[in-house]
């Protein structure tokens, strides 16, 4: 069984998604499917089929989750120090061409968001930074093109 790397606050994200799914949307589907079956006929109840898909992906998604927790490696990155990038550092990075500064936290793959700079431990970008220490460049392959970083502070937050 493959662990799952993920910080601290991911793990707690997923505890939350979990128990959303089992105490809300379980109850709240399970509710739609008892007013559907009183409609009548279920072999032309299409709000019947429709609650029974929605159920079938919720349950889907529990199990899902339910793996990921099981599996799950919690990695405290409040606790983590070094010189060299690894998982929980926060990068910052300086585009070589464009001269460009951009800032990552390098997290699992379910805690990923681009958009609050955290990016997935299997990302390209992270995969090149990994091992690198501050003052290194690292080679990144990317839709536009190659690009190289220079990699100016490494912190654990």
């Amino acid at each position: 069984m493959e662990k799952v790397p993920m910080t601290v606050e991911g793990y707690r994200k997923l505890e939350v998604e979990l128990h959303r799914l089992k105490t809300e949307e379980r109850p709240r589907i399970i509710q739609q499917i008892s007013e559907a079956r009183d409609h009548g006929d279920l072999s032309e109840n299409a709000e019947y089929h429709a609650a029974k898909d929605a159920q079938g992906l919720n349950e889907a998604k529990v199990a899902d989750l339910e793996d990921k927790i099981a599996r799950a490696e919690i990695i405290d990155t409040s606790k983590l120090s070094g010189t060299s990038v690894k998982f929980g550092a926060t990068v910052t990075l300086e585009d070589e061409d464009s001269g460009d500064k951009v800032k990552y936290k390098i997290v699992g793959e379910d805690e990923a968001s681009l958009r609050d700079g955290k990016i997935s431990i299997s990302s390209p970008i992270a995969r090149a930074l990994i091992g690198k220490s501050k003052g290194e460049s690292a080679e990144v392959t990317t839709p536009r093109g190659a690009r190289s970083y220079e990699i100016l502070k490494i912190e654990f937050k």
